[in-house]
């Protein structure tokens, strides 16, 4: 049996170390506060996220020293927010990496650097390519706590390690979909948030359902635009982990980026909407990212360049969305 490791204790990774204990009779769990630790310990439950999911510890072993983490583990789960996970890593010896199956379940981009989170393993911590996978929607953290019947798809380049992680998640409440698009879905799980922030921010100005329902299908073609320039191969825009992925995170009540979105576009500022909410909204972080890669490949964006602009440029969002309707059709 392999030893799985979660690396990460909010509430996506929460959420993914409830999924395992179906399936797994031993897994270690990254937690970084030691008081945090201490009171899973004692009850059962993480005291700051999905706090009503009840855990298993007697199948957990936890840690608040990451690289005793991945030393006593093969499988690598990483679902730190993009934010903290270049400073989470800094320091680690790549040694502890070497002949480990790294899983990302991130859903955004590196600030400063612009890696996703397999750029990072690959260049930074010389983990061959054949060594990483994606774990992506659609499949929010809350509804998993609700066991509502939610898809994953399970990204990577030896189908072996695809159908590995579809049994490991896999469970009463959980379908999972294989595939070998690990750029391609990685993208698109960052893509997706500012997509939702967009939307968001539409709804806080006031433009109606008609007018999203265009946003949206503009998104999903601004997305495949720019994955298929990132990495060129056959793939169906239409499948969950990109579609649904995208409809999910733009509509529903639970997505932090929609909810970030909705403040901007109400008028509060990005350091007051970000002071306000619990969770990191990784389109923030998102947009920066895919605007800088951009400029190598010059795609357009009209989308991506508003929120960008809105956020980074602190362009009136009504003035901005006024242009972009003008941009998509």
């Amino acid at each position: 049996m392999k030893k799985v490791a979660v690396i990460g204790d909010g509430s996506w990774a929460t959420a993914i170390v409830k999924i395992l204990l179906n399936n797994v009779d031993e897994l270690n769990w990254y937690i970084r506060l030691p008081e945090d630790l201490k009171h899973i310990k004692k009850y059962h439950h993480n005291p700051r996220y999905l706090t009503g999911v009840e855990l298993d510890t007697s199948k957990l072993n936890l840690f608040d020293n990451i690289e005793e983490t991945v030393a006593n583990s093969d499988v690598i789960i990483v679902v730190i927010p993009s934010a903290y996970l270049g400073i989470a890593l800094e320091g680690i010896n790549k040694r502890l990496f070497k002949n480990k199956l790294i899983v990302s379940a991130v859903k955004g981009i590196v600030p400063e650097i612009h890696f996703t989170t397999c750029d990072l393993f690959h260049i930074n911590f010389d983990v061959p390519l054949e060594n990483l996978a994606v774990v992506s929607g659609p499949c929010h953290a809350e509804e998993v706590a609700l066991e509502r019947l939610s898809y994953l798809t399970t990204s990577a380049t030896k189908l072996e390690n695809q159908e590995y992680l579809a049994d490991l998640f896999s469970c009463r409440y959980i379908k999972t979909k294989k595939s070998d698009d690990i750029f391609g879905t990685e993208y698109s799980a960052i893509m997706k948030n500012i997509m939702a922030v967009a939307y968001g921010i539409g709804h806080g100005l006031g433009y109606g359902d008609n007018f999203q329902a265009v946003l949206i299908s503009n998104a999903i073609r601004e997305m495949k635009r720019f994955i298929d320039a990132v990495h060129p191969i056959t793939r169906d825009i239409k499948n969950s982990a990109y579609l649904g992925d995208l409809l999910v995170t733009a509509y529903s009540q639970f997505s932090r980026n929609r909810t970030f979105g909705n403040m901007i576009g109400k008028g509060y500022s990005v350091k007051s909407a970000q002071l306000e909410m619990s969770m990191v909204a990784e389109g923030y972080y998102a947009v920066k990212g895919i605007y800088e890669i951009n400029k190598k490949y010059q795609i357009d964006l009209p989308i991506t360049n508003a929120v960008y602009n809105i956020l980074y440029e602190r362009i009136s969002p009504s003035i901005e969305f006024g242009l972009l309707t003008s941009l998509i059709d």
